[in-house]
């Protein structure tokens, strides 16, 4: 298999080189200028009765998995000089802070001070099918009932493990770019908006989207073992009615890729193949194509998500296998802290020339309609709020000062959010260099006119074409959105969603612009104002497992309904058990679920809740009771033969609190 692990001994003696400071040219290759490795590890959470994450919908709890949450992970050392970057893309919606510290924590004990704040870029594909509660800030965990431990502490640690695992793969190899045109996997869906922009900037994208798709390609030894491939669509194909965990279009792209294409099998082959597809000034940008949620290509939103995931895939591989620029160059980062409530931002970056001001966050009135071809957002604050969803909402029924809402202007201010802590006004900002490719971390969503002048200010800083320059959004942690003043003045639901006032996006081009001639010059900077822990980061008011049961005369793990006898390519097979709570083990880098196929006499693992052909849904039944429903829809290549499917789950006594595993097995069927 394509990018299976090799020996990591040489990898070990390279890397123990660089890290002591030996002469560089002890551990340098001409051919190979890098030391990279990947990884690959599991971020999924609660899979039941907890609030999803991008929606804001309180009516949307998980009720199972779809496709597994993973994290992506590359770390890439400069042989010459031993700098290293780690960049980690996972599938979820956001990236907080909570999520930094966290990782970061992990890291420490193993490496001390090897990957820092710094050098480790964390950033998420977007995706608004995954368990939430995982901020310190109460607006980002409202609609989830409060912070949600088990679910901060599943990402924390698949992706410290991705990282760990990129880590102890290092060995020699290169990168090479190369670029492609994705035309039929976005629009914009902020025209009007869009359309107040200068026409020199509305050239850059005479569709109204930006169609650029970038691909950083890892080989070593001869041999290709990974990719990140950046396009700009919203990671929302799956509506706010699906309760299945999803990583979406993006996260389809990777599986295809990996697991069709490539041959990986997440339980057994790591890392394999690791093949990401982050986002990157997709504020505005919906793969929504007909402006309606889940409309377009299909009326049917698992298939869009297919389709749209596929689209995505297939140019990457295009791209991948098309013209390539060897990727050459030195390795660096800089991060620093930025209080965007309070930058004083130069007359140069303003719209009318003279200096101006940021204020502290807050939303806007259009912010609670949500996008309405991507999904509605909150219901009005005030009506209807009784205990106990009472305790969230109190802290933000706080009047704006009228000086907040005359920097804000022409905004209709609802909710201080910065002023009480529920958004973070201070925030980390980042780039990252590998070669010639400068990556600008930014901690919100980019429209794409936005991030044009965001890359041109980065691009002047660093000194390098416009092209080398690629703005990674939902980076490091989260405030919404980043419109151009002009697209402000509109206040359609991106720029009501733009927290820091009119001149936001100005002071992210000063200030990105800083770090990038910092990167430039070698100079340093400070790290800016220490970020302090918001309030209210403990209210929970989603109730825990109290114990489960099952019907009289039953135990654990029996079917309840078994598949038919016989099934063929194309129709679904399904099989009940009784169950308990899948909160009572993630199984994270484990399944719920396996089709099992008969071969040689042995029943081996065909497919699990990993894959796209199988589902695992949970349902409760009265007060404790509770059944796993598991389907497999039989893919067209499937192999005839004797197949069976697997249910592992665990249940939690409600004497002594002991949680125990359980497996439960159909019967057999045929597969013509």
């Amino acid at each position: 298999m394509r990018g299976s692990r090799r020996s990591l001994l040489p990898t070990a003696l390279v890397a123990a080189l660089v890290v002591v400071g030996l002469p560089a040219t002890q551990a340098r290759s001409q051919d190979q200028p890098y030391l990279i490795g990947r990884g690959i590890s599991d971020v999924t959470g609660p899979a039941a009765e907890n609030g999803m994450m991008g929606y804001s919908s309180f009516d949307q709890k998980t009720t199972g998995i779809h496709q597994r949450q993973r994290s992506r992970a590359y770390v890439v050392v400069d042989r010459a000089t031993g700098k290293r970057v780690a960049y980690v893309n996972a599938d979820l919606a956001m990236i907080f802070r909570a999520v930094q510290e966290a990782v970061l924590d992990r890291l420490r004990p193993r490496y001390g001070d090897l990957y820092t704040r710094e050098n480790v870029l964390l950033s998420a594909t977007h995706t608004h099918a995954g368990p939430g509660g995982y901020s310190h800030n109460l607006a980002y965990n409202l609609s989830v009932l409060g912070l949600q431990p088990q679910t901060l502490n599943a990402i924390a640690d698949g992706i410290a493990e991705s990282v760990v695992e990129a880590h102890e793969d290092l060995a020699p190899g290169e990168l090479s770019l190369g670029r492609g045109q994705l035309a039929n996997a976005s629009v914009n869906r902020s025209r009007t908006a869009f359309e107040r922009n200068p026409a020199a900037d509305k050239a850059h994208f005479p569709n109204a989207i930006d169609p650029t798709m970038t691909v950083l390609r890892f080989r070593r030894g001869g041999e290709d073992v990974g990719a990140i491939s950046w396009f700009a669509t919203h990671n929302t194909s799956m509506t706010n009615r699906n309760t299945l965990i999803s990583p979406d279009n993006k996260g389809y792209a990777s599986y295809q890729w990996e697991h069709d294409d490539e041959g990986v099998r997440y339980l057994d082959d790591r890392p394999g193949f690791v093949a990401a597809f982050p986002n990157t000034n997709a504020g505005d940008m919906s793969p929504n194509l007909n402006l309606r949620p889940g409309s377009g290509p299909t009326e049917d939103e698992v298939e869009n998500t297919r389709i749209i995931g596929e689209r995505q895939n297939r140019k990457a591989q295009e791209v991948f296998a098309g013209p390539q620029r060897a990727v050459t160059g030195g390795v660096d980062s800089r991060m620093r802290f930025v209080d965007m409530s309070r930058v004083a931002v130069a007359g140069r970056h303003t719209t009318d020339g003279r200096p101006g001001t940021t204020c502290s966050g807050v939303v806007g009135a259009s912010t609670m309609a949500g996008s309405v071809e991507d999904g509605p957002a909150l219901p009005g604050f005030s009506e209807g709020m009784q205990s106990p969803l009472k305790a969230l909402f109190e802290p933000l029924n706080v009047e704006v000062p009228q000086w907040l809402r005359d920097c804000q202007y022409p905004k209709a201010s609802l909710v201080p959010t910065g002023l009480v802590g529920a958004t973070p006004d201070v925030l980390p900002l980042q780039v990252v260099r590998i070669g010639p490719l400068h990556l600008v971390a930014v901690p919100a969503e980019v429209t794409v006119v936005a991030g044009l002048r965001i890359r041109r200010a980065v691009a002047e800083g660093a000194g390098v074409p416009l092209e080398d320059v690629l703005v990674q959004g939902y980076a490091n942690d989260y405030s919404q959105y980043v419109t151009t003043p002009e697209e402000y003045d509109l206040q359609q639901y991106e720029g009501g969603s733009t927290l820091f006032g009119r001149n936001t996006l100005p002071a992210y081009q000063q200030e990105f612009g800083a770090l990038a001639e910092s990167l430039r010059t070698g100079a340093p900077l400070g790290p800016g104002p220490t970020p302090g822990r918001p309030p209210f980061t403990g209210i929970n008011l989603q109730t825990g497992v109290v114990f489960d049961d099952k019907p009289l005369g039953r135990s654990f793990g029996d079917v309840l309904t078994e598949p038919a006898a016989a099934h063929t390519p194309g129709q679904t097979a399904t099989a009940v058990f009784v169950t308990g709570h899948p909160k009572n083990n993630l199984r994270r880098n484990g399944t719920f679920l396996e089709v099992q196929r008969l071969v040689d006499g042995r029943w081996t693992r065909h497919a699990d809740d990993g894959d796209w052909s199988t589902r695992y849904h949970w349902q409760r039944e009265g007060v404790a009771n509770s059944t796993a429903v598991i389907t497999w829809t039989i893919p067209a290549d499937t192999p005839a033969g004797t197949y069976r499917i697997v249910h592992h789950g665990d249940w939690k006594s409600g004497w002594t609190g002991a949680i125990t595993g359980f497996t439960g097995t159909s019967r057999s069927f045929t597969v013509g």
